[in-house]
Formats: structure tokens, sequence, C-alpha cells
């Protein structure tokens, strides 16, 4: 099980821009590049889960640390 890197404001930002995309999928049925609105699912499980593959590559820790 991979460590939770993901904190505070940027999940909050991550649900909030997910949510944001996939509304767009639902509410633009006739738009030719519908099937891009469905990428807010990437920031919006990174953001609930609280752990982003990418920033453990690049070791980025946005979580703060509990002593």
């Amino acid at each position: 099980m991979m460590k939770k890197n993901v904190g505070g404001l940027d999940r909050i930002l991550r649900i909030a821009f997910g949510a944001a995309l996939l509304l767009g999928f639902f509410l633009n049925a006739d738009a030719a590049y519908r099937w891009a609105y469905l990428l807010g699912i990437i920031p919006l499980a990174t953001g609930l889960i609280g752990t982003c593959p990418p920033y453990a590559l690049l070791g980025i820790n946005t979580c703060k640390v509990k002593n």
C-alpha cells in the first residue's frame, strides 16, 4: 500500500477540479471532445485516496508530518 502524499489544500483542489471536469462530461452531451472530461477521474481519485503515484516517484509530499 502506498503512503499518503497528498494533503490539505492539494486534496481540496484535486477533488474540486476532478468534480468540475466530470460535471462537464455530463453537461456537454454534444461536445466533440467529451471523452476528455473523463480525465477528471484522475485528480478526483487521487484527491479522495490521498495518494499520487507521480508525487511518489518525484519525492513530493504535501501532507503535514505527524509527530
